[in-house]
Parts: structure tokens; sequence; C-alpha cells
């Protein structure tokens, strides 16, 4: 008897594939068109990274030294500010939309409980210094730039890549809250360079329209990050040079619009302010790069 019922045991569990098979039945379309997946995946993060050179070399070289980029806290006036070190309550969202477009949205964990809104995410970073190379090995070297040193905040960065027209559509919205560097070739040192979004008196409300934008057509929430915080609005695809250019199959960048106000606290020369300077309602609009080697 116990044979029999390892016989009956072992037939049981050798047939149980063959028998859930027999349960299964083909979906029609109208079925099928009822499954749906998740709404895409969130990736939370949190970092700091640094970089101790970065070397892009042709016959000479150009040479990015002691890169650092993490929270505002990096910076010796973020940390003053009292922002930590870390890139963090950030959070990415990463979809494919119906139609087939890939939707990539940075965006922040935090929201103010007043409002409602997001909480930009605060970034700084420093870089030691940027260099030519004569020949890759850096017997002979100009300095550009040293000691550069920048927080601020992002508050919006959207990434969507166009099924349709195979372009990448790049969205950001961001301030400079504080920048400081030395311009060494020259002799000159930038202090305290500030970029913010065009603000929203009256004036700047009729630039945007000048510009195309229609401040009126957006939600409050929208028309804060527009008006408090640089934008920038790029199509990176490729194509084919510009004008009476016969090249082909170029890296192709169309600014659709770049809006923002800057300062300058400070231009020194010979460690000696000479003064500062301001550049109001700034707007950068159909603008074409064609980028290809040579």
């Amino acid at each position: 008897m116990k044979g029999l019922k390892k016989i009956a045991l072992v037939t049981a569990i050798a047939a149980a594939p063959f028998a859930a098979h027999a349960e299964m039945q083909a979906m029609n379309d109208t079925a099928m068109g009822d499954v749906t997946g998740q709404a895409g995946v969130t990736i939370e993060l949190e970092t700091k990274v640094s970089i101790g050179q970065f070397k892009y070399t042709d016959e000479g070289s150009f040479a990015v030294n002691d890169i650092v980029l993490g929270g505002a806290g990096v910076t010796a006036d973020g940390a003053t500010a009292g922002y930590n070190d870390l890139l963090d309550q950030l959070k990415i969202d990463i979809d494919v939309a119906d139609d087939g477009d890939a939707v990539i949205h940075v965006g922040s964990l935090q929201t103010d409980p007043a409002t409602g809104a997001p909480i930009p995410i605060d970034w700084g970073m420093t870089v030691g210094s940027m260099e030519l190379l004569a020949g890759g090995t850096g017997t002979d070297s100009t300095t550009l730039i040293s000691n550069l040193s920048g927080y601020g905040n992002l508050a919006q960065l959207d990434i969507r890549v166009d099924t349709a027209t195979d372009q990448l559509n790049l969205v950001a919205a961001f301030d400079v809250q504080d920048m400081d560097f030395d311009v060494d070739f020259l002799g000159v040192g930038i202090r305290d360079l500030k970029i913010t979004g065009a603000g929203s008196e009256a004036n700047d409300i009729a630039f945007y329209a000048a510009n195309g934008i229609d401040l009126s057509t957006m939600s409050p929430l929208e028309q804060g990050i527009f008006t408090q915080y640089a934008n920038v609005n790029l199509d990176i695809y490729k194509g084919s040079g510009l004008g009476a250019s016969t090249a082909t199959d170029v890296l192709r960048i169309d600014v659709n619009n770049v809006f923002m106000d800057m300062s300058i606290g400070a231009v020194e020369i010979g460690g000696t302010s000479i003064g500062s300077l301001a550049i109001d309602n700034l707007a950068v609009t159909n603008t074409k790069l064609a980028v290809y080697g040579r």
C-alpha cells in the first residue's frame, strides 16, 4: 500500500502543470485592454559625489579638478546658512506614457505644510580648478577658473523622450543663491553671483507675455516656479547642421527659452572690487546649436 501511495503522489505532482495549463484561457483584445501595470517607478535618493579629476583630451586636454557635488552644505556659505552636505529629499519618477514616450520627473519628497507645494531641493558644488593642458601632460598649462563654490535650489526638472520626434525635451527651474570663483588667466574674481527668476512685478508679467508665455493660464504653483526661479527649456536630438551647413547626423540643441535675472555682488581685479553688475529680465529664445566633430 505504501508503494501505491508513493506512486499516486508522484503522478499527482507530475500532472499538476498540465492541470493548471488546462484551466488557462487566451485573453481577447477587450480583456487585454483592461489589464494595466503599475504607474512607473519612483527612486528616492540622497548622495554626495566627489571626483578627483575629469579630463577631456584631444590634442591637448581640458581638466576639471577636485569636484564635489552634494547638498548646499558642501560649500562654506551653504553650511553657514544651515544646509547639510547631502543632495537629499530627492525622488525620481520614471514612467512610459501610453504613446510610448519616456517621462522622467525629478521632484522633492518634502512639501510646505501651509501650501502643500514641494520644497525645492538644495544643491551645492565646489571645483578646485579648470585647466587647459598642452599635449595633455600639464607641462604647459593655463588655469581658467579656480576656487569655484556655489549653491542654490532645484524646483523642477522634467525630461521627456518623444517617440514621435525622437527628441529629448528638458525643462528645468532653479536658482543660484551664491557663487564665487576666480578667473585666473584674466586676474578677475567674481563674488556673490546670484541667478533667480524674472520676478512677478507688472513689468515682468508683460516681459513674459512678450516672449510667448501667458502666466494667466498657469496655476499659482506653476506661476510661482516660473517667476521665482530661472527657467530653461531645451530640445536635444540628432539632426542636420544650420543654415548653409552640409553636416548631417549632428547633435542639435534647440534652446526654446531661458528666462532669468542675474546679479554679481562684486567684480574684483587684483583683489579689489571695481563694482557690481545686474541683468534684469534676460530672455534667450529661438536659439539653435549644431555640434559635431571635425
